[in-house]
C-alpha cells in the first residue's frame, strides 16, 4: 500500500512537471504581458529550431532595449515573415525609417493571392514602432482579413493601430470586441478595452474590463498596474496601491517596473515610501534616460515626506535634466508649492506662473485652484483670493467652492473692495445656494462694522429667509446670532424701536445671554450706543463650504 501510494505520487508530480513546463506559447504569453526577462528565458531554447519562437525572442530584446541584440537574433531566420519583420522594426527603433519602410514594403509584396502573414507582419512592424505610416498598416491589415477573417492577431492588430490615430477609438472597439465575441476570456484583449475606457476617462467602465481580464488570467499583471492607474485618479488610493504591489509580484520586476511603482507609490501619495524607493533605485546606475525621471519623483516625493531641502536640490536635478517640452504644468505647480512651503514667495510665484504659461488646455481651472490653494494652506489670504479670482475670470462657470473661498480669502486679509466683488458674483451665479447670500452680507457688515448704514441689513434679511426653519439647527448658530446681532444693531442705531424689539426677542431665543442685548438694554435705560460693535474678522478657522452643485 505504502509503495502504490508513493508510485501515484511521483506520477502526480510528473503530470504536474509536464503541465508547468515552458512552451513556445507561454513564452510568447510572457512577451504579450510585457515581462520580456521571463519571455527570454523561456523561449531562447526554443529559438534554435522554431522561427516564431526566434522572432518573438528577438521582441523581447528589442522591448528590453536591446535592438542590435533583436537584429542578431532576427537574422538567424532570413526568409521567416516575422524575423523580416523583426529588422524593420529594428530600423524603425534606430531611426532609420527609410530601411524600416523599404523592409516591409518587400515583405508585403511577398504575400501571394491566399498568404496574409507577410502583411499581417508588415503591418505589425508599423504598429508598434514609432513615425511610421498607420494609414498603410491598417490597409495591410485589411487585406489580410480578406484572406483570413477568424485570425485574432489581425484583429488585435487594427485595434492597437485604430486607438493610435485620432478618432479611431469606434474602430479600435469593435475590432476587440470581435475577439472577445469568440473569446471572452481573453485577458489580454479584455485589458486593451479597459484602456479604451481609460482613455476615454469614463473610469468606472476601465475598472470593470480590468477586473474582468484580472479574473480571466490571474497572471497577468498588465489589468492590475492598470487598476492601480485607474483607482488612483478615482482617488482611491488605499486600492490602488494594493493593486501596483500585486503588479510587482507577478510582473519581471525590472528597474522600469521599479520606476512605474515608484511613480505609482507618488500618485498614490506613498511619499515617504516612493522617495527610499527612488533614492535606492538611483544607487542602481539605472540608464540615463531613467534618471530624470526617477529625479522628479524623488524630489516631489520629499517634498511631500517632509525633507523640504532635499527635494530643492533633486528637483533642481530634475528641471537641470528634464527637456522644458516634457516638464508638466503640474511640475511647475508643485515645485512653486514646494518654494511657497521655504516661504520665497518670489520664487514660488515664478513657478506658478510657468506652469500656467506651459498649460495648453482650455481649462485652466485645476492650475489656477492648486495654486490658490496652495496660498490657503500658507495662509497667504490675499494671494489665494488673487488666483481664485483669476480662477473665476476666466472660468465663471466654475464650481461654488471657487466663488466661495475666493470671498473667504479676501474677507480673511481685510481687502473689502475685492471681497464684495467676489461675494457679489458668488452670490449672482449661485443664488440656489444660501451660503452666497451669507457670504454676501458678512463681507457687507464687515465694510458697515458699527452698523451705521446698513448695508448687510437685506442680505442678511434674504439669507435668513433662506434658511426658514434651519435657523434653530445647532449647527447655524454662530452665524444666525451673527446676523441676528448686525440687524438688532443696526435697527437700534436707526431708532426702529419696533424693528429692535424684533431682533432682540429673536437674538435672545438663540442665545440669551448674548452680550449685544444686555449693551442695548442697558443703554435704554441710560441713554447713549452700545459699547461693543458685532464681530468683525479674527483670525480665520475653517469656514462651512457650501454644498456642491452638479
Amino acid at each position: 500500500m505504502k509503495k502504490l501510494i508513493i508510485i501515484t505520487a511521483a506520477v502526480a508530480i510528473g503530470f504536474a512537471a509536464r503541465a508547468q513546463q515552458p512552451t513556445v506559447e507561454s513564452g510568447i504569453k510572457l512577451y504579450n504581458y510585457k515581462n520580456y526577462v521571463s519571455a527570454q528565458r523561456v523561449l531562447l531554447p526554443f529559438s534554435v529550431k522554431d522561427a516564431r519562437a526566434n522572432y518573438y525572442l528577438g521582441l523581447s530584446y528589442l522591448e528590453s532595449g536591446n535592438p542590435a541584440k533583436a537584429n542578431v537574433q532576427f537574422q538567424k531566420y532570413p526568409e521567416d515573415p516575422a524575423n523580416i519583420a523583426g529588422t524593420a522594426r529594428v530600423a524603425f527603433a534606430m531611426k532609420d525609417a527609410a530601411k524600416g519602410n523599404q523592409i516591409v514594403k518587400d515583405l508585403a509584396a511577398k504575400a501571394k493571392k491566399k498568404e496574409y502573414l507577410q502583411l499581417l507582419y508588415a503591418a505589425e512592424a508599423l504598429t508598434y514602432s514609432e513615425g511610421t505610416d498607420l494609414q498603410q498598416a491598417i490597409q495591410w491589415y485589411k487585406d489580410a482579413l480578406t484572406r483570413n477573417p477568424n485570425d485574432p492577431e489581425i484583429h488585435l492588430g487594427l485595434g492597437d493601430t485604430y486607438r493610435k490615430v485620432s478618432g479611431g477609438g469606434g474602430e479600435s472597439m469593435s475590432n476587440y470586441e470581435s475577439i472577445t465575441d469568440k473569446d471572452t476570456k481573453n485577458s489580454l484583449v479584455l485589458t486593451r478595452i479597459g484602456d479604451l475606457w481609460y482613455d476615454a476617462r469614463n473610469y468606472t467602465s476601465a475598472l470593470d474590463f480590468y477586473s474582468k481580464a484580472k479574473d480571466a488570467d490571474s497572471t497577468n499583471p498588465l489589468p492590475y498596474k492598470s487598476l492601480a492607474l485607474a483607482y488612483q485618479r478615482t482617488g482611491k488610493y488605499d486600492v490602488s496601491l494594493s493593486n501596483i504591489r500585486k503588479y510587482i509580484s507577478l510582473s519581471d520586476n525590472t528597474v522600469t517596473d521599479q520606476i512605474s511603482f515608484a511613480g505609482i507609490l507618488y500618485q498614490a501619495k506613498s511619499y515617504c515610501e516612493a522617495a527610499k524607493l527612488a533614492n535606492d533605485l538611483l544607487k542602481q546606475q539605472p540608464p540615463e534616460e531613467k534618471k530624470v525621471e526617477l529625479y522628479g519623483i524623488l524630489g516631489f516625493s520629499q517634498a511631500e515626506c517632509g525633507d523640504s531641502l532635499e527635494a530643492v536640490k533633486n528637483l533642481r536635478q530634475y528641471f537641470g535634466m528634464q527637456k522644458a517640452k516634457n516638464i508638466t504644468p503640474a511640475a511647475y505647480v508643485e515645485y512653486g508649492k514646494l518654494w511657497l512651503k521655504l516661504n520665497n514667495i518670489d520664487s514660488a510665484s515664478a513657478y506658478y506662473n510657468k506652469g500656467i504659461a506651459a498649460d495648453t488646455s482650455a481649462n485652466k481651472t485645476d492650475v489656477y485652484r492648486q495654486i490658490a490653494e496652495a496660498y490657503r494652506m500658507k495662509k497667504e489670504y490675499c494671494k489665494s483670493g488673487e488666483w481664485y479670482a483669476n480662477l473665476v475670470q476666466i472660468q465663471p462657470a466654475t464650481q461654488a467652492l471657487d466663488y466661495f473661498w475666493g470671498t473667504v480669502m479676501y474677507y480673511y486679509c481685510k481687502d473689502w473692495k475685492n471681497a464684495l466683488s467676489m461675494a457679489e458674483k458668488f452670490e449672482t451665479k449661485y443664488d440656489d445656494q444660501a451660503s452666497s447670500t451669507y457670504w454676501h452680507a458678512r463681507v457687507q457688515s464687515a465694510i458697515d462694522s458699527e452698523a451705521t448704514s446698513g448695508l448687510a441689513a437685506a442680505s442678511f434679511e434674504k439669507w435668513l429667509n433662506k434658511l426658514g426653519t434651519d435657523v434653530t439647527k445647532p449647527e447655524k448658530k454662530s452665524d444666525v446670532v451673527r446676523a441676528y446681532q448686525y440687524l438688532l444693531f443696526y435697527n437700534y442705531n436707526a431708532k426702529d424701536k419696533e424693528k429692535t424689539k424684533v431682533y432682540m426677542d429673536k437674538l435672545r431665543a438663540v442665545d440669551a445671554n448674548d452680550g449685544l442685548i444686555k449693551q442695548i438694554e442697558d443703554m435704554e435705560k441710560g441713554g447713549g450706543a452700545p459699547r461693543k460693535t458685532p464681530a468683525t474678522p479674527k483670525a480665520p478657522t475653517t469656514p462651512k463650504a457650501p454644498k456642491k452643485t452638479k
